[in-house]
Order: structure tokens, then sequence, then C-alpha cells
């Protein structure tokens, strides 16, 4: 295992009807100006916004809203959302939603005490400060609620990149998993997929002796597993909402990842075809995960996605042909993905082959390599596009 440090100073407020309480934390962690940012209309409909009013007019809170966040989140509305901010001396930012919301609000956090331009953060700059953000989570999925992350598509060339740091954390985040029992099962889907990603993110690495977090990695994934097929046979099956939520934050506020090299290539990959597409990020990562684990297990020690086949879908092993067990788990995991309703290949994702020189460059990794458990080429990246693109 590697050295490490790790702090996750996340306030957590979890179960039925917590986010009544919202304007008490947002007044705990101090702010008295909030920017109220929220995604479509269904947080009005379902009245989730007027109980989160309503809880900080109890407070003596004042507020401003902006809404409109979608799906891979632009750039545009956070150059509007910093604007707003600084015109009404907003000192706190409250995200309604899911992981979009989170990340256009951590963005606007980072802009608005910089005095250039917060896309610079989304080229390699590191933010130093930001606003205090707090969340009240509808779509378990991101992990954004409890992680220092955050992913913006720039409008200008559809460049979709990630940017983060500590002081993007949320000083408090209220996950009521009642409030994902009206996502449709295609959402649900897209969620789990997600999360099982930024486990697998971390999962398979190079750094020995990790068993601890090897095993915390596959509790979230078995979890994962478990829980989707309830939630989606049954919306309103709490206990399942209540685990899938709950795993959706430990699997990226990087309590799974300490001491470990961590690779991130797949994320990296899908999200140039979110970009491109726009389709759920979660549908794209159905589509990648597996491709890039049919193309790594054929250039790496296959043991890590054995060990994943056995440990996560019951496959047993094959210890004279341990790689056989690897392709196995690798096929237990797209049927996984297909019988959740995921796409498992570009079709069904609706993306054109014939795009994949477009999707590579668009990546910029000139001649370089990228990701940490088998860095790729752009030759490497294109193979893993093509074996996305197969039926």
């Amino acid at each position: 295992m590697n050295n490490f440090d790790f702090c996750s100073p996340t306030y957590f407020v979890f179960g039925k009807q917590r986010e009544n309480e919202t304007g008490k934390y947002v007044a705990k962690f101090g702010g008295k100006k909030v920017l109220l940012h929220y995604g479509s209309e269904s947080a009005k409909k379902s009245g989730l916004l007027d109980r989160v009013k309503r809880s900080l007019e109890q407070e003596n809170i004042s507020y401003v809203e902006l809404g409109g966040v979608k799906p891979n989140p632009r750039s545009g509305l956070v150059y509007e959302g910093i604007s707003l901010c600084r015109k009404e001396q907003v000192d706190f930012i409250l995200a309604v939603g899911g992981g979009s919301v989170i990340d256009s609000a951590k963005a606007i956090a980072m802009g608005v005490l910089y005095d250039g331009d917060f896309w610079d953060f989304f080229s390699g700059k590191l933010p130093e400060e930001a606003l205090p953000i707090g969340t009240v989570l509808t779509i378990a999925a991101a992990g954004s609620e409890g992680s220092p992350h955050t992913v913006i598509t720039k409008e200008e060339g559809m460049l979709k990149r990630g940017a983060g740091g500590e002081c993007l954390r949320p000083k408090f985040s209220i996950l009521n998993p009642e409030l994902t029992m009206t996502l449709p099962a295609y959402q649900t889907a897209c969620g789990a997929v997600d999360i099982m990603a930024h486990v697998f993110e971390r999962y398979f690495t190079n750094t020995k002796e990790v068993e601890f977090t090897d095993r915390l990695c596959e509790a979230v994934l078995l979890t994962m597993v478990n829980e989707t097929p309830k939630a989606i046979k049954n919306p309103n099956d709490y206990g399942a909402r209540a685990n899938i939520m709950w795993a959706g934050m430990v699997a990226h506020n990087n309590l799974v990842g300490v001491g470990r090299e961590q690779d991130w290539n797949s994320h990296m990959i899908e999200h140039e075809l979110s970009a491109l597409y726009d389709c759920a990020h979660g549908a794209g990562l159905a589509v990648i995960v597996p491709a890039w684990m049919s193309y790594v297990v054929e250039h790496h020690d296959c043991m890590k996605f054995a060990q994943m086949a056995v440990r996560v879908f019951g496959c047993q092993m094959d210890f004279e042909n341990p790689k056989a067990t690897a392709l196995e788990g690798i096929s237990a995991l797209k049927r996984f993905f297909s019988s959740i309703g995921m796409p498992i290949n570009f079709k069904e994702l609706g993306a054109k082959k014939e795009d994949i020189p477009l999707l590579v460059e668009k990546l910029g990794i000139g001649d370089g390599k990228t990701g940490g458990f088998l860095p790729l080429d752009k030759k490497a990246i294109t193979a893993i596009y093509e074996l996305a693109a197969a039926e």
C-alpha cells in the first residue's frame, strides 16, 4: 500500500425527510445569502424546492435561484452563475439535484473567487479556494456529494473535462433515499453503472498489498449488483435505494481508493462520447468499461480481472487458465449491464463507428499516454472504441 493523506470533512445528513433541515445546515456552515442551484422542473413539481426554500426562510437565510442545469453540465450556465453570485454577493451555494447540478455548483463556487476564467481549473490549474457548497441529493450516481471533483462541458468545441481540489468537497450533503424513488428505471441504472465505474477506476491498480481496499471496492460492487435490480423492479424499495445512495457516496469520496494507484482511462474515454452525443454518462460507461476491460486483459496481467470475476460475480477460478476466468467475469458484467437496461455497444448507445477518429482526437493526448493501470496511447484507445463499436 502506498503512502496517502485522506480527509473527508463533509457532514452527511442521511434519511427520510432530512431535506426539511437544509436551512439549519446552511446556517451551521455560515451561509447567509445562498445561490439555490438546480436542474429541471422536477425539483419544483415534486415540491422539493419549496421544502428547501421553507427551511431556508425558517433560518432567515436569503437566496437567489438559478435553475436549468442539464445533464453533462455546460459552461454557459456556470458563467451565468458566477455573474449572479457576484452581483448578489452570495456567500454559499446550495445544489439541489444530482451530480450535474452539484458539478455545476462546484464550478461556480471556484469561479466566483477567481479573477480569471473558471475554465483554467479544467485545463490543469488547481483551485485554492471556493465558496462553500451544500447539497440536497436527488440521484445516486456521481458521488459528487462527497468528492472534491467536478466535470463540466465547454460548449465551444464541446470539450468535457474534469477539475478537482479539496476546497470543492461539500460542507454538508443531505441524502434522503426517498428523493430517488421517482427516477425512471433508465436513470437508476445509469447511476448504478457510474457508481460501479468509480470503483473500477480504483480497483484495477498495480499497487500491491491493498487487500483491505480491494474488499471495500468489492463490497460496493456487490451492493450494486444485488440492490440495483430491486430498485428497478420496485422503485419505492427504500432499503435498496438507501444502500445504493450510500454506496454511491463511498464509491467516489476516495475511501476505497486511498493508498493505491488509480487508472481513470474509462472515464476519460467515455467523456468524449457524452460530449459528442450528449448521452447519459452512465450509459456511455456501460459501453466503454467492458470494452476497456476486454482490451486491457489482453495486454496486462489478468489476475485482477479474475479476482473480480470470482469475488463479485461468483465465477470459479481456473488456476490453469486464469485469463478464462477473467473473460468470464467481463462477460458477466456485460450481462448485468444489459439486464438493467443499459446499452453495451455503440449501436445501442446511438454512437457511430465512423466518429472514432474524432473521438480519439478530441482526447487531446497527442503522442503521449494516459492512465495508471495500463497507460494507453491513441492506437490503444482507438482499439477500445472499436471493441465498443462491435455488436
